[in-house]
Order: C-alpha cells, then structure tokens, then sequence
C-alpha cells in the first residue's frame, strides 16, 4: 500500500526563507507582532516569518491560525505552500500548491 505524504511549506517575511511546517517546533508572537519559529534542530536556528511593526500588527492568535492552517493542508495532496498575506487591516494565511 502506498501512502502520500503532503509537505506543507511556510515562507519567511520576505519570501526568501522557505521551511517545511514540520521542522517547526515553536512559535512565537511577539508585542510588535514579530512572528519567529524555532526549528528541530540541534543548532536551534531560528527563522522570521513576519517582521514586526507598528503600523499595523497581527491578531493575537495569529501564530494559532498558522498552526490551524498547516494541519488543515496536511490532508490535502502534493506540496503546499502557506505564506502570511495583509490587506489593510486583515491578517490572514494562504496557501499555493507548489
């Protein structure tokens, strides 16, 4: 029996960072809306997936939201990729096939 893997993907601040959503061990959502996660690895590298600001700041849970968001694509097939998106005043996380 043959069983398909989906890899999620979520991209850094800038869109040049990609990490795979398992390698994420942690997340933090700081007060200037910086949002960081650290990595399973033994160097605990850390990558930044929202740049802080004082302009406009992400929900509270958003941080929750990308976690929610990873496990809903972890059923769906082939490799995806989630990326933080703002609009105005709206926060939100998309994904893309890849």
């Amino acid at each position: 029996m043959s069983v398909t893997v989906t890899e999620v993907w979520v991209a850094g601040h800038d869109g040049r960072d990609l990490v795979r959503a398992d390698a994420i061990v942690m997340l933090r959502l700081d007060e200037a809306g910086r949002l960081t996660a650290q990595l399973h690895d033994e160097a605990r590298v850390s990558v930044t997936f929202l740049e802080g600001s004082s302009r406009s700041r992400p929900p509270g849970d958003f941080h929750r939201q990308l976690i929610r968001a990873v496990a809903e694509l972890a059923d769906s097939s082939g490799a995806q990729l989630v990326r933080a998106h703002h609009d105005g005043d709206v926060w939100r996380w998309v994904s893309e096939p890849l």
